[in-house]
């Protein structure tokens, strides 16, 4: 296990980033549990520690970015998280939302696009004690090998609806995914029906990360 310090100061700063989160309109208290539970300064540089408990995106390498809380917040509760769901989330990135999904209860698949974000955020976790299921390759086309999903979350902005992951969506499975251009996004969330319905439902913009691969950005 890794020995980082967790101190008074960081678990107040966490309360008070919980507070804020829950301001802006985050209801489920288990969503807000987990990221008071989770230290959000271990994901960052030593140097940059004192930005952790700030309502905001962070650059984390790569290109890529530790999404701003109130979103992990936001999209975490759009997918309605029950203890052992099985969870693709697209885009592992710094490694925090699969931590939140992980803390939730969720049995978390995690598919990343960047090599050198693979393997730096697969060897941080497992130090961390954080056990999910990492893939190294393109999200956009879901992960067949695993499917079907109670649940799939794409933390990149695709230009639509990726027509794979609706595939690997079980009945009554949920997908949240930002669509948009490659500057903002409306987040949405589709419900399966059935085999043949799916239900859409609109929320507001946001600004993620483009989605890499054969069915998102070129």
């Amino acid at each position: 296990m890794l020995k980082l310090e967790d101190s008074y100061r960081h678990k107040g700063q966490r309360r008070e980033l919980v507070k804020i989160i829950r301001k802006k309109g985050i209801k489920d208290e288990a969503v807000l549990d987990a990221i008071n539970t989770l230290p959000r300064h271990f994901f960052f540089d030593t140097a940059l520690g004192s930005h952790a408990y700030e309502d905001k995106a962070f650059p984390i390498g790569e290109g890529q970015t530790i999404s701003q809380p109130y979103t992990v917040a936001f999209q975490t509760e759009l997918l309605q998280i029950k203890p052992g769901d099985k969870v693709l989330e697209i885009g592992t990135g710094s490694g925090y939302q699969g931590s939140i999904l992980h803390i939730l209860g969720a049995e978390v698949h995690t598919i990343e696009y960047q090599k050198k974000l693979f393997d730096r955020t697969k060897k941080f976790l497992n130090k961390l004690g954080i056990h999910l299921h990492f893939y190294f390759g393109d999200g956009s086309q879901g992960l067949p090998s695993q499917a079907p999903f109670d649940k799939i979350l794409v933390t990149a902005g695709a230009p639509v609806v990726p027509n794979s992951l609706l595939k690997q969506l079980k009945v009554g499975g949920i997908l949240v995914i930002p669509v948009g251009d490659r500057n903002t996004q409306k987040m949405l969330r589709l419900t399966k029906k059935s085999a043949t319905k799916i239900t859409q439902e609109e929320f507001s913009n946001f600004a993620f990360v483009p989605l890499l691969g054969s069915e998102g950005w070129k």
